[in-house]
Order: structure tokens, then C-alpha cells, then sequence
């Protein structure tokens, strides 16, 4: 198995709010697809939303308990140049509807950052990394 992560699937509530959260709110380019599910480009991978129940079936799995009141066991990463970036990042997030779980701040590992959920309750972590960058190099104009 080759090292890499060609998609990153979420299973969602709410197809046609989540789409919205992440083009419109993010700023996420998104793919065309059929409309039972939504590709979005990350630059080298991919993020696909589906339906929740839909995605726990395709699987063969049950539909875990929701996702918004329990710890999923994970967070998506996405570094950021400055402190000053992940607070901005914050508050665009927020205003796109995303609930903030953690304001910036300095963390024990010597970088800042803080976290939110998406509108299904997906934890993301905003960091800024003063040791290394963590990510593809991209220009610094992409953004959410």
C-alpha cells in the first residue's frame, strides 16, 4: 500500500447545509458529482461529503452515536502560516457557522492554535507550527 490519502470521506446530517459550509463558507472548491454526494479539492487530496446513514451502510457498519456530542477519536490538521493566521481562520470559520471548541492560544509544544467543529460536529484543529511547516507547499494565497 502506497503512503498516502487520496480522499477523506464525512458522513453527514445534512447534504445540501454541509455542501454550503464548505463551498461557500470555507471556500472549498468543489468538484462536480452527482447529487447524492459532494467532492470537494484539497490540494492533493479530496474531501467527500455523503449521506451519514448512507456512508455507515456502504460500509457495512452501524451508524456510530453522533458525532457532535462524543469525541470521534480524531482532527483534521490545517496549518497556517502565523498566529495571527489561525485566529482569522477562527473567526472565519465561526462565521461561517462552525462552532469554535478552542480559541487560539500558545500550546504546550512550543506552536498556537485552537480548534472547531464543522456543522456535523468533525473537529479541526488550526495551527501554526514555528519549528516546520506541516502540509504541500502551496502559495499563500490559498486559503478557506
Amino acid at each position: 500500500m502506497q503512503p498516502r490519502i487520496s480522499m477523506i470521506t464525512l458522513g453527514v446530517k445534512n447534504l445540501e447545509k454541509s455542501v454550503a459550509f464548505y463551498r461557500d463558507g470555507l471556500g472549498f472548491p468543489q468538484k462536480e458529482s452527482p447529487p447524492s454526494v459532494a467532492f470537494f479539492t484539497l490540494n492533493g487530496t479530496w474531501l467527500g461529503l455523503y449521506d451519514r446513514d448512507a456512508l455507515a451502510e456502504d460500509a457495512q457498519v452501524a451508524p456510530s452515536d453522533n458525532t457532535e456530542q462524543s469525541f470521534s477519536g480524531f482532527a483534521f490538521a490545517h496549518n497556517v502560516r502565523s498566529e495571527a493566521e489561525v485566529d482569522q481562520v477562527l473567526a472565519e470559520v465561526e462565521a461561517a457557522g462552525a462552532t469554535i471548541t478552542k480559541r487560539g492560544q500558545k500550546v504546550f509544544w512550543g506552536g498556537y492554535s485552537g480548534y472547531f467543529k464543522d456543522l456535523d460536529g468533525y473537529l479541526w484543529e488550526v495551527a501554526y507550527n514555528p519549528f516546520c511547516w506541516i502540509g504541500p507547499e502551496d502559495s499563500n494565497d490559498i486559503r478557506w
